[in-house]
């Protein structure tokens, strides 16, 4: 990332937040201001450079602060394989992007994301993450 890029990133209030899957990664952006978060889109690329790729596209035109990337559990909060999946996308996204990642443990966000009725479950359920991290943030 260039100096004048991590500058207007350091500046912005904007977060961009992610649902991971290994199908699909929901997105939604957010306002560490206002502490709103609205879903965006779901990419449903079916390898990790296209998938990428695009999460490049999204992060160039929202020129977001940081990354927040939700990271499954057990209810007992036990890892498991998905938690280990989040993490390295996680950790790709720093070494690809160079924006501070943040994790947050989004256990039952896509149960809320059903049970609110979304049309977009996986971006609803990445708005739901940020939404979480906002609250850890505020406390």
């Amino acid at each position: 990332m260039s100096a004048a890029r991590a500058a207007v990133a350091a500046a912005s209030s904007v977060l961009l937040a992610f649902d991971f899957g290994t199908r699909r990664v929901g997105v939604a952006s957010g306002n560490r201001v206002t502490h709103t978060a609205t879903p965006l889109t779901t990419l449903a690329h079916g390898n990790a450079e296209a998938r990428l790729a695009a999460i490049g596209q999204l992060i160039a035109e929202w020129q977001p602060a940081a990354l927040v990337v939700g990271v499954p559990r057990h209810p007992d909060g036990a890892a498991h394989d998905n938690t280990r999946r989040a993490e390295r996308f996680a950790r790709q996204l720093h070494g690809r992007f160079g924006l501070p990642v943040h994790e947050v443990d989004e256990r039952y966000t896509t149960t809320e994301a059903l049970a609110m009725g979304a049309e977009d479950v996986d971006a609803a359920a990445a708005a739901l993450i940020l939404e979480q991290y906002f609250n850890q943030q505020a406390t």
